[in-house]
């Protein structure tokens, strides 16, 4: 893929939600081979995730951002993001998803995603946010480049097994506004 490729990041709709799934399936079948096992990879499906994606667009302070691929116009990598789940103040937001097809990864397209998702947030009154992440995931220095610091494990049930998962933490959203691309 040409690392210098225009696309353009706006925001997700209902009519994004069969690519937004596809997007997540495709990308966790490619990340997650050999960590998550294959029943569970192989069970997963667009028309339920699209489902699933379509639910959580209808929660109240919930927003999507999508990367487009300029040329077919097809959604290549999406953030979602809103409010913390659990027990966290209220001034510090969640980033739930983001994922980037294979062919799209280290093009800036996670960078400007995460940004745009810090920026949206803070408009919202957000002064951190944070992401949950597998333990496993071969992606985690990602988050680390862009000054995420893990603060907390956890485990999450995914099929019949269950998983470490790490939670990182952008203390201060303005410094991640500010971050130059990739830069910590």
């Amino acid at each position: 893929m040409d690392e210098h490729r225009a696309f353009e990041i706006r925001p997700g709709t209902g009519d994004d939600l069969f690519m937004i799934a596809g997007v997540l399936v495709d990308t966790w079948r490619t990340t997650f081979g050999g960590l998550l096992s294959d029943a569970y990879l192989g069970g997963m499906s667009r028309e339920e995730q699209a489902i699933r994606h379509a639910r959580r667009m209808g929660v109240p302070g919930v927003s999507y951002l999508v990367a487009i691929e300029p040329v077919a116009g097809d959604v290549v990598g999406f953030a979602n993001f809103g409010p913390p789940r659990g027990r966290v103040p209220p001034d510090i937001h969640e980033l739930y998803a983001l994922y980037i097809r294979k062919e799209y990864q280290k093009a800036g397209i996670g960078t400007a995603l995460v940004r745009a998702t810090a920026v949206h947030c803070a408009g919202q009154g957000a002064t951190s946010l944070f992401a949950w992440v597998l333990a496993g995931n071969p992606n985690r220095q990602f988050y680390e480049r862009l000054g995420a610091r893990a603060v907390e494990t956890s485990r999450i049930g995914l099929g019949d097994q269950s998983y470490e998962q790490v939670a990182y933490l952008w203390k201060d959203i303005g410094a991640l506004i500010g971050k130059a691309d990739g830069q910590p």
